[in-house]
């Protein structure tokens, strides 16, 4: 596939819109969406994110429209399902790819499994060294999350994961906002929305994300072919668009939404 452009080259708002509404129109379409940072806001307690009502009524109107939608996202399939409260029909992946909806969960191996509890041992004792950090378990990975650690806490938390347990064979680090995730099996949404577009078909994806995670995604879309890949909030990405928070999110997918309507209607 053709990737997208690279940092630094993509448009805002208005042409997205305009670039969904070209979309409309194609069948089968996927639309896939990170969700912290995209379906809804980010927020310091990670159980309290929730979806802005105006993107699960686009969602609602979208999937009702025959289209195929996606929610891909690094937390754990549980989690994901607990706050997104996914309506019947959609799609999920959790775990950047390595807990499928579909799939029967995740089952390590001994060693991988070895090394997850090692792993959770080493971040369980990070975090009780540096107040406001904490440690999420996943079925195949730990997360070490500092947002509500103080300045000097959250960095020096980070900086020994790096520099320790993310350098051990077999481990897997994937960076994202004020996060530092290790995981034991190798797993990206890149690999996951392709796996997404075999399984619905789909001639064109519309991908929303947020995070450094997402340019995986945003790498397996063929411009050409008529994806588009659109990047929420600032920093380098390989998206040709850009927004800037989730209630542009939103406004995009209501866009989409009524697009596909006036084709239908037209």
């Amino acid at each position: 596939m053709t990737s997208t452009p690279g940092p630094h080259t993509a448009s805002h708002a208005h042409d997205a819109r305009q670039a969904v509404a070209a979309v409309a129109p194609r069948e089968p379409l996927l639309v896939a969406l990170d969700f912290d940072g995209v379906c809804a806001p980010l927020v310091d307690d990670p159980a309290d994110s929730r979806m802005l009502p105006g993107t699960r009524r686009a969602l609602q109107g979208l999937a009702a429209a025959g289209v195929h939608v996606a929610l891909v996202s690094g937390r754990g399939l549980a989690s994901l399902r607990e706050v997104a409260r996914p309506e019947p029909g959609w799609l999920l992946v959790g775990g950047h790819g390595a807990e499928p909806g579909d799939g029967d969960g995740v089952v390590l191996g001994g060693e991988a499994q070895e090394l997850l509890d090692r792993l959770a041992r080493e971040l369980g004792s990070v975090v009780e060294e540096h107040p406001g950090a904490a440690v999420e378990h996943k079925p195949s990975s730990v997360v070490l999350h500092v947002r509500r650690a103080p300045g000097e806490h959250g960095a020096a938390a980070t900086d020994r994961v790096l520099t320790g347990a993310a350098t051990w064979s077999g481990v897997h680090v994937k960076r994202g906002h004020d996060v530092v995730e290790l995981a034991v099996l190798e797993a990206d949404k890149g690999r996951a929305l392709t796996t997404l577009r075999q399984q619905t078909g789909a001639s064109s994806v519309l991908y929303v994300g947020d995070d450094v995670t997402d340019e995986d995604a945003f790498a397996v879309l063929d411009a050409d072919g008529g994806d588009v890949g659109v990047k929420v909030g600032p920093g380098d990405t390989a998206a040709t668009h850009r927004v800037g928070t989730p209630q542009d999110v939103t406004d995009l997918l209501q866009a989409l939404l009524d697009a596909r309507h006036a084709v239908r209607d037209g």
